[in-house]
């Protein structure tokens, strides 16, 4: 009996797919192996093995961290361990210049079966069938490990659905609904496949400048070990490690709205890579996340489309012919999720990254078709943070989905190079990547027009989406 979870797998799926509002499920994952996965002991299973962290300073400026204001370092979880316990042994370490009161370490978006490749038994410690989806293990799952205040900046990810699995320490979340997009200032500089960020620190936000940031419905919780949350499609979020180390495990679904987004990430990349591609390089202005690769011509990008709206136009037939959908088998249904976000360490391989000509065979359930969602001790509604009550408790987590590399019909659109950029590593004492305004540009002036400016206007989450329907209905004519 102590094995029985509080929901069938058929109706946590049905909760996943169509809740539009974050919630955390709790008592549903105490018989995973992967709970046993804490720092200590991933060190072990890692034997020594590098992998990159990211460091940002702990000092809260209204300024948010992006990736392009971080320094990077390869280090084991050993030399993790020593530097976020103070051991004397961190002094020539990796983490040497970097003091633990000072700086907050990330691995984030660690790709577990790219960490972990030469134990693939221990993909099985992670069970994401008690959710719903058969098949999925941690070889669809990434892994994050952080010291405290390590956090990533607020975004929202351009496909599907998260759902997050804390392990050791607590995050805490805030979470934004899709409607407050214009409130919170979006922008794609640094620009990232999927990531859309917000130009508001949310942790110290600086009113004067982003003064509609008032009209926000924060809904803030703290996940907590064994808790598993739910993110939902385009809901905006903050995260940050609020113990002295927490590990975290995530997986990203797939969902069939992904497929409209890919043709607005495709025309948001060509006007992004066009743009700043022609600006003068002297300028300093580090517009590429160090997560992507390089700027891609115009013509792989305008290819990129091509597909894109392709891909769009054969799912939207095979929904028609339902056999022709559920021809997808669940290893191809599998495999976009583990490829959607960022390839620090290594390319993804051409053949990595397959993607069906239908939707993944995942279903959308309609909200109206299903049942009272079964809030209570076992689903715990994320409220707004007027709403929230000291009975909640506070619950939460963190979690991401971007990257995307696919291969339709032979070609790759998406994430199209795979070898890491060394745009702001630093390995040795510098400081980090240069500091910019809110807004990324330098030396920003209030007076005059940049070209980041023109961008945040002209690649605006509801423009892209007006020019992707346009575009959309002038292919299907």
């Amino acid at each position: 009996g102590e094995d029985v979870k509080p929901f069938t797998p058929e109706k946590t799926k049905e909760i996943v797919m169509s809740l539009q509002q974050p919630a955390v499920f709790c008592n549903m994952v105490g018989d995973w192996p992967a709970l046993h996965w804490n720092v200590k002991y991933l060190s072990a299973l890692l034997d020594g093995k590098a992998i990159q962290f990211r460091l940002g300073l702990k000092m809260v400026d209204s300024v948010p961290q992006f990736e392009t204001r971080c320094s990077y370092v390869k280090a084991t979880l050993e030399d993790f361990l020593a530097w976020s316990c103070g051991q004397s042994s961190c002094l020539s370490g990796p983490f040497s210049c970097y003091e633990y009161s000072k700086y907050w370490a990330y691995a984030d978006y660690k790709y577990i079966a790219r960490i972990f490749e030469d134990k693939p038994e221990i993909f099985q410690d992670i069970r994401w069938s008690d959710f719903g989806f058969p098949g999925r293990s941690g070889k669809e799952s990434t892994l994050w490990i952080g010291s405290e205040g390590a956090n990533t900046p607020c975004h929202l990810d351009s496909y599907g659905c998260n759902l997050v699995l804390q392990v050791q320490g607590r995050k805490i979340w805030h979470l934004f609904p899709p409607g407050d997009t214009s409130f919170l200032y979006p922008t794609r500089i640094p620009y990232e496949e999927s990531s859309i960020f917000s130009k508001v620190n949310v942790a110290n936000p600086d009113l004067k400048r982003f003064p509609e940031f008032r009209n926000t419905t924060a809904h803030v919780v703290t996940l907590s070990p064994g808790q598993v949350l739910l993110v939902p499609r385009h809901w905006w979020h903050y995260v940050e490690s609020i113990d002295p180390i927490t590990v975290s495990i995530n997986s990203w679904i797939e969902l069939d709205a992904d497929h409209e987004a890919r043709v607005e990430e495709a025309i948001t990349r060509m006007l992004v890579c066009a743009i700043k591609s022609a600006e003068n390089p002297g300028d300093g202005d580090l517009w590429l996340n160090p997560t992507e690769v390089e700027a891609t011509s115009h013509e792989i990008n305008l290819q990129y489309l091509n597909k894109a709206v392709s891909a769009y136009f054969k799912c939207q037939k095979a929904t028609v012919s339902e056999p022709a959908c559920s021809s997808s088998t669940g290893a191809e249904q599998r495999t976009s999720a583990s490829c959607k976000r960022k390839k620090r360490e290594v390319g993804c391989e051409p053949g990595g990254c397959r993607l069906p000509t239908c939707e993944l065979g995942i279903p959308t359930f309609k909200a109206e078709n299903l049942q009272k969602i079964p809030f209570g001790p076992h689903l715990i509604q994320v409220l707004p943070q007027s709403q929230e009550t000291s009975s909640m408790g506070a619950v939460a987590f963190e979690s991401d989905i971007k990257d995307l590399l696919h291969e339709n019909e032979g070609g790759h659109f998406g994430k199209l190079h795979c070898t890491r950029k060394q745009l702001v590593m630093s390995n040795d004492c510098e400081t980090p990547a240069r500091q910019m305004d809110s807004d990324s540009s330098p030396n920003a002036s209030n007076t005059a027009l940049s070209t980041n400016d023109l961008l945040d206007c002209l690649v605006n989450p509801h423009v892209i989406n007006l020019v992707a329907q346009l575009l959309l209905e002038r292919t299907g004519v």
